[in-house]
């Protein structure tokens, strides 16, 4: 049974920092693109970064370029997001998600509220 399961959210203040992680288990965890998506409030989902299987990150979105980077550790079969200088507009519900494109799959995790109040 596969799992992606999140951790480390919670409610911090502006200008603080969060680190998300993403445990997977139940798949071969290094052959997997592994990205952090986010929901806003009434809003829809969105890319935030993605890694390779070779540990390649891309963050997708500008606001968070200078802010957020995503890593992975094969070893542990968990992808990180780190977010630093967080602010008000970064409150969302943060997903996981790993995709092998060549074998067709395509997992999300359960996601985890991130909230960014003063």
């Amino acid at each position: 049974q596969v799992q992606l399961v999140e951790s480390g959210g919670g409610q911090v203040q502006p200008g603080e920092s969060l680190r998300l992680s993403c445990a997977a288990s139940g798949i071969t965890f290094s052959t997997y693109t592994m990205s952090w998506y986010r929901q806003p409030p009434g809003k829809g989902r969105e890319l935030v970064a993605a890694i390779t299987t070779t540990g390649v990150p891309t963050i997708y979105t500008g606001s968070m370029k200078d802010r957020f980077s995503i890593s992975r550790d094969n070893a542990k079969n968990t992808v990180y997001l780190q977010m630093d200088n967080l602010k008000l507009e970064d409150t969302a519900v943060y997903f996981c998600e790993a995709q092998d494109i060549k074998a067709g799959s395509d997992y999300w995790g359960k996601g985890i509220l991130v909230t960014v109040s003063s």
